[in-house]
């Protein structure tokens, strides 16, 4: 039985798991990433341990195959005794009723924790991420200065290439993936005190709502409503929520003003490096940016052909060439972008994100085992889950914080080449052009 305060995320992939990792981790929560879900023995053996996340792989997964893996893992954390347990979504709501259905996860969740109401927040001002009337705004580029577009009208968003945005108003998104009905507490709301927050809430759960969406604009909001999401917690006892990592921000702030947790300032800067290592399986324009960038700024940047590496794996030519080039490259201290050519192979061809993150974790591994490299980057929300397991990555702990929602982590493996590597997950919006020089500066650019 753990602590009040225990809080456990399940992420719909890993790069946005290491997103809540981030958040609980500035709140001042001492907070581990697992690959598979714990057991109560392993969180036994880490006392200290105020919260703890799962980095799933949902969101590339279809209906029938999150309720063989989302189940089991909702039913094995409830029985843990914990107070919230949070389900972690991509801040842009990626989302189909074929792929990475959330409405498929709250269907799940009634049945594991209900019946019960299931509060919904996405907006994260912190990553520009903005709820409106129940529209959600995206910025291009978290960690930049990019224009902020209505999720329909996003350029990246409207052109994903599995779940693709075309609506903005979440409760209809929604609609489409669930039955349930979807309440609505917008931004004027926010405006009320705590009492009548709460009773707003009431009020949209006796007109029949299951799901309650939050509204968000500015980063301070978000204390008032993990206020509020404590309070229900005292309720029902344990709290099941849906949400981008404002869910660990709330509550974060929740636990501040409660006196539990202290924030964390105080964190180790990373050194510079010569021979970083990225793996990109990602579609994004943002990344194609900073893969030019990277090209353009002394790295080694190689592509591989998809199409032959998915009939013939590692002995695939257009690998094995990659492979050669990439171990003179970091051989001689030259940092390394490998990726799948993704921005433009989406236009012809879809392959997988399992059997692409499978291939690029391969890669990582062959040449961490020659290279004992000290830093890596994975490149690609939908790809990133599969790459990290093909590592034999077991878990993350936060080891700095870099840019918003992409923390560098230290890596925990069984295999001692992967085991105590700097590791950094990079969604595919996130970060400027010149993301990948960050990371091999290991610092912001003054």
């Amino acid at each position: 039985m753990f602590s009040k305060n225990t809080i456990a995320f399940y992420g719909d992939d890993f790069t946005g798991s290491t997103d809540d990792l981030e958040s609980l981790s500035l709140a001042g929560a001492n907070t581990r990433l697992f690959i598979n879900t714990p057991t109560e023995a392993m969180l036994a053996a880490l006392p200290k341990l105020d919260a703890f996340g799962i980095a799933g792989k949902t969101r590339s997964l279809t209906p029938a195959a999150m309720e063989a893996t989302l189940r089991p893992a909702l039913l094995q954390l409830k029985s843990m005794g914990l107070r919230h347990i949070h389900y972690k979504v991509c801040s842009t709501f990626d989302s189909s009723p074929q792929v990475g259905s959330i409405g498929k996860v709250m269907d799940i969740a009634q049945d594991v924790f209900g019946p019960t109401s299931i509060p919904l927040l996405v907006a994260a001002p912190a990553l520009g991420r903005y709820g409106l009337f129940g529209n959600l705004f995206a910025q291009m580029g978290i960690g930049s200065n990019g224009t902020i577009y209505r999720l329909d009208r996003h350029p990246s968003m409207k052109a994903h290439p599995v779940t693709p945005a075309t609506e903005s108003d979440l409760r209809l998104h929604l609609a489409n993936q669930t039955a349930q009905s979807i309440g609505l507490i917008n931004i004027l709301d926010l405006e009320l005190t705590d009492t009548e927050l709460e009773q707003r809430y009431q009020e949209e759960l006796t007109k029949g709502a299951s799901v309650i969406l939050f509204d968000a604009l500015y980063q301070k909001q978000l204390t008032k409503i993990g206020c509020l999401l404590e309070q229900l917690a005292s309720a029902k006892g344990v709290l099941f929520s849906v949400g981008s990592s404002a869910v660990a921000s709330a509550l974060g702030a929740a636990m501040a003003v409660q006196g539990n947790w202290v924030p964390k300032t105080n964190w180790p800067k990373p050194i510079a490096i010569e021979d970083l290592l990225v793996l990109s399986g990602s579609c994004s324009p943002v990344t194609d940016a900073q893969i030019k960038w990277a090209a353009d700024n002394g790295f080694e940047v190689l592509a591989f052909n998809a199409e032959e590496a998915v009939e013939y794996g590692m002995q695939a030519k257009s690998i094995q060439i990659v492979l050669e080039k990439a171990t003179q490259a970091l051989t001689a201290k030259q940092s390394v972008v490998i990726h799948s050519n993704g921005s433009v192979s989406q236009d012809t061809i879809n392959i997988p994100s399992d059997i692409i993150g499978s291939l690029l974790g391969q890669i990582g591994l062959h040449l961490q085992e020659k290279q004992g490299l000290k830093r890596m980057v994975l490149a690609g929300g939908d790809s990133s889950s599969h790459a990290a397991r093909a590592m034999g990555i077991e878990a993350v702990e936060m080891l700095a914080p870099l840019i918003a929602g992409a923390p560098l982590c230290t890596s925990f493996s069984s295999n001692s080449c992967m085991d105590g590597i700097e590791i950094n997950f990079k969604g595919g919006q996130v970060g400027a052009a010149n993301y990948f020089g960050l990371l091999r500066n290991g610092s912001l650019f003054n």
